[in-house]
């Protein structure tokens, strides 16, 4: 019996994958499953929140930790290392961490396949304004920022 192989939409959760496949993988059953958009909630809330948060974590008002469960490893060590520069170019100049102030634009959402959305928010202050692009995957049930660059 032939069977026609499922387009990427329709792809059933890795461990049944594995399942049919004959093989099996601890990451199969124990590591994130995807999820679909239908499983998940609306993502701007959360784009919105998570932009906050960074801008705010990068001017040294917010605790890195306070984000941790909304992204990934990999965007956890990335932003943990801007962390580190800022509060040395803070240092540097003497200069205290402050909660800083900006508006935002509004959310430019795009939706590249099923789970997964990606965004650019525009961050207004003061002195300059800046974009901040993310990338959210549905793993598990939730988003997942799986990017987050500032530029």
């Amino acid at each position: 019996m032939v069977t026609q192989p499922l387009p990427h939409d329709e792809l059933p959760p890795r461990a049944d994958r594995a399942a049919t496949a004959g093989r099996f993988d601890v990451d199969d059953f124990f590591g994130h499953q995807p999820s679909r958009s239908a499983e998940l909630p609306p993502p701007e809330p959360l784009i919105e929140n998570l932009t906050r948060c960074v801008i705010e974590v990068l001017a040294g008002a917010r605790d890195l930790d306070q984000i941790a469960r909304w992204v990934s490893d990999d965007v956890y060590r990335h932003l943990l290392k801007r962390v580190v520069l800022s509060a040395r170019a803070r240092r540097v100049k003497g200069r205290q961490p402050t909660r800083p102030s900006f508006s935002m634009g509004p959310v430019s959402l795009c939706r590249p396949r099923d789970g997964v959305v990606e965004a650019v928010v525009v961050v207004h202050s003061r002195a300059r304004s800046r974009a901040v692009a993310v990338r959210l995957e549905g793993l598990d049930r939730r988003w997942r920022a799986t990017a987050i660059h500032v530029l």
